[in-house]
């Protein structure tokens, strides 16, 4: 008789020291508590410059924390959190600092300027050299190059004079995804660009996505699961604060500990 196929699951990849040169973002067994609960149990995690990834899994699995964590609004209580290869603590630095050094976050909620038109919006955003030599040397054409740029690559050209509170749901996450990336980050990350998104919207959003993905670093937070394929990225699943697993889509669909904790709900 012949015996029956067995699974091989899908390990997830924990970063090794010499590694860190290479990563733009890498984190070795990051551990949060808060009230004797572990939000974030020995995470490892490791992103390579020019990376998208998406980032899945059930409520609760340390996706929001993981993020905080990134952006400096919460501490590790033990674990390396390091950027620009290795060069950057980030467990030392707040919320501002790491702004500054070029780590954006998208909320799942837009938030814009609603009063403001397109234009307005991304013009706010842009980063600017606010030292005296900056000062010195501005140059109001600069801007409206990059305004134009991004407005392009968003697909709001046409809407630059629009209030961006008339704007649609798809359309303001857009703009909100846009005013970072006029920033100019290092790394990006994203939590849910299409909750509330029409089909179509969806499906605009995912080009858009890939397209920023070609000069930009990203993180991708997200429960749409045709969404993450249609991305065509690595995926890492979170379950409780840790990595459960790593692969392609098709990969971490077949693994049976992700379908019981997770796509079987």
């Amino acid at each position: 008789m012949a015996r029956p196929a067995q699974h091989t699951p899908v390990e997830p990849a924990v970063a090794k020291p010499h590694d860190i040169t290479q990563s733009l973002l890498y984190l070795n067994g990051v551990t949060v508590s808060f009230d004797g609960f572990r939000a974030i149990n020995e995470l490892s995690l490791e992103l390579a410059p020019g990376e998208m990834r998406a980032i899945i899994g059930p409520n609760g699995a340390g996706k929001t924390t993981m993020m905080d964590i990134i952006t400096g609004k919460t501490r590790p209580d033990v674990g390396e959190v390091l950027f620009d290869r290795g060069t950057i603590d980030l467990a030392t630095k707040d919320e501002a600092a790491i702004a500054q050094l070029g780590i954006g976050r998208k909320f799942q909620k837009p938030t814009v300027f609603e009063n403001h038109t397109v234009e307005d919006n991304v013009l706010l955003a842009l980063k600017a050299d606010r030292t005296v030599r900056g000062n010195l040397f501005w140059r109001p054409s600069g801007d409206a190059q990059r305004i134009a740029e991004t407005l392009e690559t968003i697909g709001l050209s046409a809407h630059r004079q629009r209030l961006a509170g008339s704007l649609s749901h798809g359309q303001k996450q857009w703009l909100e995804i846009g005013m970072l990336i006029a920033q100019d980050p290092k790394l990006l990350l994203v939590d849910e660009p299409v909750a509330g998104m029409s089909d179509a919207e969806t499906m605009t959003t995912a080009e858009l996505l890939k397209d920023i993905a070609k000069d930009h670093t990203l993180i991708v937070v997200e429960h749409d699961m045709e969404f993450v394929r249609r991305l065509g990225v690595k995926v890492t699943v979170l379950h409780e604060g840790s990595v459960l697993a790593e692969g392609s889509i098709d990969e971490v669909s077949a693994n049976e500990r992700v379908v019981e904790v997770y796509l079987g709900r």
